[in-house]
């Protein structure tokens, strides 16, 4: 059996990930009643609905690095990564979800909610 390592960036790598422009891709894969919580995201995050996640991983960029982040940084978004991982994406999770970003004090933005499904 292989084991796929998860590779999580903290907030303040992202966020230097940011300032530096380097291309990647952003999915937030928060469950919906999490997004509605908040109504807020990280800057030029994508929502992708964790539930339907079988419509829309083959349409997930394959040339640059992904990022995912769910509320916490948990199951959620280090089981999206994992799969993505396998699938041969250069995946990568947010330590600490959300929660994390926002208690280190990174930027959020309101959510913009035709970024669904």
């Amino acid at each position: 059996m292989q084991t796929t390592i998860v590779t999580t960036l903290s907030a303040a790598e992202l966020a230097q990930w940011q300032a530096a422009h380097k291309p990647f891709v952003l999915l937030d894969v928060r469950r919906s009643q999490a997004v509605a919580a908040s109504g807020v995201q990280i800057a030029g995050a994508q929502w992708k609905n964790p539930a339907l996640w079988l419509d829309w991983k083959d349409q997930i960029a394959t040339d640059l690095p992904v990022v995912l982040y769910c509320a916490h940084g948990h199951e959620i978004s280090i089981g999206l990564t994992a799969t993505l991982l396998a699938m041969g994406v250069d995946a990568h999770g947010l330590d600490g979800g959300m929660s994390g970003w926002q208690a280190q004090g990174q930027a959020v933005q309101p959510f913009a909610q035709e970024q669904s499904p």
